[in-house]
């Protein structure tokens, strides 16, 4: 980001406020645009990125009919055109009409399920709504289900998008759905070959977090979805590697061999540290060496288990290499910085290990200690 702001200010600002004020001036003579600025404004800097989300919601009601279906066309007439449809990814929109699914959702989850839908329908073309749609799901499932149903075959890509990403089991930011991790599957099926990355990037997503609760149900999926050929090979592909990123790093031995890699690949594995002593501040050092048949397919990642306050010890996967095997012997060299300035992982000074991991299994591992920053 630019201009020393923060996300949320370069997301909510006074001059993203006045621009939505007068789209509402534009579309309604009686909106006060001046008064909804001043508002909005005189609360907006104190409040994190959610609470001026709700806040901006809330101040618009006040300016709008109080009822859903007497704001509704105001709400329609007041949005800009839809985002470019010639696109197909990084698209998200601009999140200043984020509280418009906070609005509607505030405004029609009660009594007014299908209206709420339609005008979701025509705002996520704008921008995302896999938030607002997200207490639907619970407070009215059927029918936002069988909506979805219709949406999984919409000529705009970002109402196709929505039916995934809003049903999403673990979607950031978003409240948690009751709906059983099997029950979008079904449009799960119909939207898996889309044509559009940023809609077959959200099913990955999708996938990925079925597969922390059941990983066979997604692999069955996988493995379904590849028999089909309904999906160019390559972007199915790509669909498979990002739907199971979670199922490798954990070393998952299924999701490996989908993959093309074989976890009881005969194979030796040796792991070398430049030192076993290591300050906060400075870089590991090491080589992996692998020595195995000639052409076998190795996914190498290394474990950094971290001391932790109080004792306790973390471990985290980082990547290292998808290669091949040649000449007999693979050799990869890496220097892992050990920052110490880190905002959300502190380092604490002691003893350490490193593990070596190819296909899903650790081959080795080494010791080394962490001294404080000089």
């Amino acid at each position: 980001m630019d201009g020393g702001f923060s996300l949320k200010d370069q997301l909510f600002n006074r001059g993203k406020v006045r621009y939505l004020a007068g789209l509402f001036a534009a579309a309604d003579a009686g909106f006060d645009a001046e008064g909804f600025e001043v508002r909005v404004m005189a609360d907006l800097p104190a409040l994190e990125l959610k609470q001026r989300m709700t806040l901006i919601a809330d101040v618009l009601a006040d300016n709008l009919p109080a009822d859903l279906p007497d704001a509704a066309p105001v709400l329609l007439k007041a949005l800009p055109p839809p985002l470019d449809p010639s696109k197909t990814d990084d698209d998200f929109g601009d999140f200043i009409y984020a509280p418009l699914g906070e609005y509607v959702a505030a405004r029609g989850i009660g009594a007014h399920p299908e209206l709420s839908l339609d005008l979701l329908e025509e705002i996520t073309q704008r921008f995302s709504m896999e938030w607002a749609i997200r207490p639907f799901l619970n407070r009215w499932p059927a029918e936002v289900l069988a909506r979805m149903e219709v949406w999984a075959s919409h000529s705009s890509y970002h109402v196709r998008r929505l039916v995934s990403e809003g049903t999403r089991p673990r979607l950031p930011w978003g409240e948690a759905v009751g709906l059983r991790l099997d029950e979008p599957l079904p449009l799960l099926d119909r939207l898996h070959s889309d044509p559009t990355r940023y809609v077959t990037r959200s099913i990955a997503n999708h996938l990925n977090d079925i597969a922390k609760k059941d990983p066979d149900l997604v692999m069955d999926r996988l493995e379904h979805w590849q028999a089909a050929g309904a999906q160019a090979a390559k972007e199915l592909d790509w669909m498979t590697s990002h739907a199971l990123r979670g199922l490798v790093k954990a070393g998952h031995p299924r999701a490996m061999k989908m993959l093309g890699f074989d976890p009881d690949l005969e194979l030796g594995a040796e792991i070398v540290l430049k030192s076993q002593n290591v300050r906060i501040g400075d870089a590991l050092e090491f080589s992996a060496q692998l020595e195995g048949q000639a052409g076998s397919p190795v996914l190498v990642d290394y474990i950094l288990h971290f001391q932790r306050p109080g004792g306790k010890v973390s471990a985290k996967v980082f990547k290292l290499k998808q290669s091949k095997i040649s000449g007999k012997l693979l050799q990869l060299d890496k220097r892992h910085k050990m920052k110490g300035n880190a905002t959300t992982f502190k380092l604490v000074p002691g003893a350490h290990r490193i593990e070596l991991m190819v296909n899903g299994r650790v081959r080795a591992e080494a010791a080394f200690e962490l001294l404080p920053e000089g």
